[in-house]
């Protein structure tokens, strides 16, 4: 599959009116970007008619659906519209999607690096590694330490930021990693699913900024909310490996172990 030509930006947002608009015009001076879609994802705020007003492409869900939904259906619209531009009988050409979060105002524009790669053909998945916030806190760390160990156990990828929301896929990854599992899930499942398909996965260091979760107890459960949908994502995969390696040894006639013992 060749490399894309050009980039969507897509941003899953849910009440950022404070920052969206900043955003979408960061998002518009990135090369390569040609679209920038916000999923409006059940705000309550003017989310939506702001992100529109600065020149995004904006698609609405009525009720909140979470980012991983808000993803897929700004991907799939996108699809949509590739596929209707295209002339009857000429495959469609797909751009490469840069999923950027709402909150990044003026240093989305600095995702750029994670799209030139894959412009290049050089990777599938591009991953953000951002710098040290300028606010503390945000740090997830036993989050983060069971994405790391999950990731690298089912799929030998040893990530530096895993939970890090800023990718750039390729239709081919993205692909790869559909379903997207649910909620805050999303991150450490895709990164598991593209490089288990034998893709490409560089990580990037991107000057980005974004708001940082607190130590209040709306951030604590936001937390305990960050680690359930994380183990759950790394559980059905689990699962999944466990599954197919079983199916394997049926048609191999039984397990390697197996067969030994019957010699005996």
């Amino acid at each position: 599959m060749s490399a894309p030509q050009a980039v969507a930006a897509i941003i899953p947002a849910m009440n950022e009116a404070d920052r969206i608009g900043a955003t979408v015009a960061a998002a518009k001076r990135i090369p390569g970007v040609d679209m920038v879609i916000v999923v409006d994802d059940g705000s309550n705020d003017d989310t939506g008619p702001l992100a529109r007003r600065a020149g995004a492409e904006v698609i609405t869900h009525p009720k909140n659906k979470g980012k991983a939904q808000a993803m897929m259906t700004g991907a799939f619209a996108l699809r949509n519209r590739e596929i209707s531009d295209a002339d009857p009988g000429v495959e469609p050409t797909h751009r490469a999607l840069l999923f950027i979060d709402g909150d990044l105002e003026d240093s989305a524009v600095n995702t750029a690096p994670l799209a030139a790669p894959v412009l290049a053909g050089e990777a599938d998945m591009t991953i953000a590694i951002l710098p040290a916030q300028k606010r503390r806190g945000g740090g997830f760390g036993f989050v983060v330490g069971l994405a790391k160990k999950g990731i690298a156990e089912l799929s030998g990828f040893e990530a530096t930021q895993p939970l890090s929301g800023m990718r750039c896929l390729s239709r081919q990854a993205f692909d790869a990693a559909l379903p997207f599992a649910a909620g805050w899930g999303v991150e450490a499942a895709m990164t598991i699913d593209v490089v288990n398909a034998g893709l490409r996965v560089d990580e990037v260091e991107c000057d980005l900024h974004h708001r940082v979760t607190g130590k209040d107890l709306k951030a604590q459960l936001h937390r305990a909310a960050q680690y359930r949908d994380v183990a759950r994502a790394i559980a059905v995969r689990q699962v999944r490996r466990l599954r197919d390696s079983r199916l394997r040894d049926k048609r191999n006639g039984g397990p390697a172990d197996a067969k030994k013992e019957t010699r005996r």
